[in-house]
C-alpha cells in the first residue's frame, strides 16, 4: 500500500480561475452487441441510448477528469486504457481521472483481458470500443475550446423514498444469507422484509458559473436495475431520471453515479414490471429535484485532488460449476464459464502486482471519494462517519475488475455477493484504510 500522491491544494486568485468544461458521447451499442458481458442475451432493440458524460476542471495544476459511463462496467486493463484516452485528451494523467460506470445490466461489460479467454466478441465489439474512445476523445477535445469559469460550488440531499433496500435480509439463525433480494421480487415474503441498511439520501454536487449551475453531479446507492435479461438496450430507471432532469435543464450538464450499492438494489420497491421501471423513475427524478432545491453555492475557495494505491489480492478462483450454480438452470454452464474468466482475469491482474486506484476531489469542505468495485454500503456509510460535520460523497464502480466487495464480516456469510467477491477479506482493510488516509489529507 503506499501513501496519497499528488497536489494538496489548488487555491482559487483573481489571476487563475478555476474552469470546468463538460462533455458527452454516445456510447449506445449496435444490435446485436454483448450486454452485461456476454452473461445476459445480446442486444435485439434499444429502449433508450447510452452516454458517456464527464467534466473537465482546469486549475493551476493538471486538469481533472470526472467521467461517468451508462455501462455496466470497465475491468481491469480496459479501464485504464479508457483513462489514458480521457487523460490525453484532457492534456492530464490518467492519475487525474476518475471513470465510472452506473452499472446498468442491459449495457456493455468490457475487459479486454477476459475477452482474450472467451474469443472474438463474446464480451464486447473491439471496433465499437474504439469508436467510443474516438467520441470520448474528440468530445473532450471540442470542449476544451470552451471552458466556463466557475466560481461557485454547493451541495444538497434529499431521501429517496421506496427505491433502495438490502439485498441482503433474508438469513437463517447463524446469520447466513439464504435467498438474495435482487434488483426484482416476485416473492412477496421476501418483498415484505425489512428494508435493511441502506442510505437513504441521494446527494448532489453543483457547480456555477455566477449565479448559473453549469454541472450537477448526482449520487445514490442502489442497483439501478428495474429489469433486464430481454436483450432490450436501457439506461434504466436512475438513466431515465437524470435525462428527465438534462431536458427540463438543458443549459446545465447531469450526471448520474452509483454509490456503494454492492448489496442494494430496489427488490423490495419493484416487481420487474415496466409500471414499477417508471414508478422508480419518478421517485428518483423527484429525489434529485428536491436535492437540488436544497444547494446553497458558496464562493469555491480550494480545489484538491488525491490518489492512494491500493492492491488486492485474489482469491483462489471458485470451480465453473460453483459459479455457474449461482444462476442455475440450463444456462448454468455457460454462465459458469464466462464468470470463471472474468475472475482470472483479475487474478492475473493481481499477480502482475497492478494497483487499484482510489481518488478524492475536495472542494472547498466538500470531499467526493472515487472507488473501484462493487463495495458494500458500510464502506459508504464508514467515510461519511469519518467526517460527520462535513459532506461526503462516496462513488463506487470505478474500476470493475474487482467485483464485488464485501466487509470481512460478511464475507464468510455466502450469499450471491460472496460467492462472485474476487479479493480476499484483507480488502477491507486495505479500503477502509485508504478512504481514512484521503480524507485527512484534506
Amino acid at each position: 500500500m503506499s501513501g496519497p500522491s499528488g497536489p494538496i491544494l489548488t487555491k482559487l486568485n483573481s489571476s487563475s480561475p478555476i474552469a470546468i468544461a463538460p462533455f458527452r458521447f454516445d456510447v449506445t451499442p449496435p444490435l446485436g452487441h454483448a450486454l452485461l458481458g456476454g452473461l445476459v442475451p445480446p442486444a435485439i432493440a434499444i429502449d433508450d441510448e447510452l452516454e458517456g458524460i464527464g467534466y473537465i476542471l482546469l486549475t493551476d495544476d493538471a486538469p481533472i477528469v470526472v467521467c461517468v459511463l451508462d455501462w455496466a462496467g470497465l475491468m481491469n486493463s480496459t479501464h485504464l486504457r479508457f483513462r489514458e484516452i480521457l487523460a490525453n485528451a484532457a492534456q492530464t494523467s490518467p492519475e487525474r481521472v476518475a471513470l465510472h460506470c452506473v452499472h446498468q445490466h442491459n449495457a456493455p461489460f468490457v475487459c479486454e483481458d477476459t475477452q482474450q479467454r472467451l474469443g472474438p466478441s463474446t464480451v464486447f465489439d473491439p471496433e465499437f470500443f474504439d469508436s467510443c474512445l474516438t467520441r470520448a476523445s474528440e468530445a473532450i477535445t471540442a470542449t476544451l475550446n470552451h471552458p466556463i469559469a466557475i466560481t461557485h460550488v454547493a451541495q444538497g440531499s434529499a431521501v429517496v423514498q421506496n427505491v433502495a433496500s438490502n439485498r441482503r435480509v433474508d438469513r437463517d439463525e447463524n446469520g447466513h444469507v439464504r435467498i438474495m433480494r435482487g434488483s426484482s421480487c416476485d416473492e412477496p415474503e421476501l418483498a415484505a422484509l425489512p428494508e435493511g441498511l441502506i442510505d437513504p439520501n441521494l446527494q448532489t454536487l453543483a457547480y456555477y458559473s455566477g449565479t448559473q449551475k453549469i454541472v450537477s453531479c448526482h449520487t445514490y446507492a442502489t442497483h439501478p436495475m428495474s429489469y433486464y435479461r430481454d436483450g432490450r438496450v436501457a439506461s434504466d430507471f436512475c438513466g431515465l431520471a437524470r435525462k428527465q432532469r438534462q431536458a427540463e435543464e438543458p443549459d446545465c450538464t447531469h450526471l448520474y453515479f452509483t454509490g456503494c450499492a454492492g448489496n442494494i438494489a430496489a427488490g423490495k420497491y419493484n416487481d420487474g414490471s415496466a409500471a414499477a421501471r417508471i414508478a422508480l423513475t419518478q421517485r428518483m427524478h423527484a429525489a434529485i429535484v428536491e436535492s437540488e432545491s436544497h444547494l446553497k453555492p458558496e464562493p469555491l475557495q480550494k480545489v484538491a485532488w488525491q490518489t492512494f494505491k491500493i492492491f488486492p489480492e485474489s482469491r483462489p478462483p471458485s470451480t465453473v460449476d460453483e459459479l455457474g450454480a449461482t444462476v442455475g438452470g440450463a444456462e448454468a454452464p455457460r454462465i459458469g464459464k464466462i464468470l470463471h474468466a472474468f475472475w482470472r482475469s483479475w487474478e492475473a491482474h493481481t499477480q502482475s502486482e497492478k494497483p487499484s486506484e482510489i481518488s478524492a476531489l475536495f472542494l472547498n469542505g466538500i470531499a467526493q471519494l472515487h472507488l473501484p468495485g462493487e463495495p458494500f454500503l458500510e464502506y459508504q456509510l464508514h467515510a461519511q462517519s469519518l467526517r460527520p460535520d462535513r459532506s461526503v460523497i462516496t462513488i463506487g464502480y470505478g474500476d470493475g475488475g474487482l467485483w464485488y466487495i464485501p466487509t470481512a464480516d460478511e464475507l464468510p456469510r455466502g450469499g450471491y455477493e460472496a460467492t462472485v467477491a474476487f479479493t480476499k477479506p484483507s480488502i477491507d482493510d486495505q479500503l477502509r484504510g485508504a478512504i481514512e488516509r484521503l480524507l485527512a489529507s484534506e
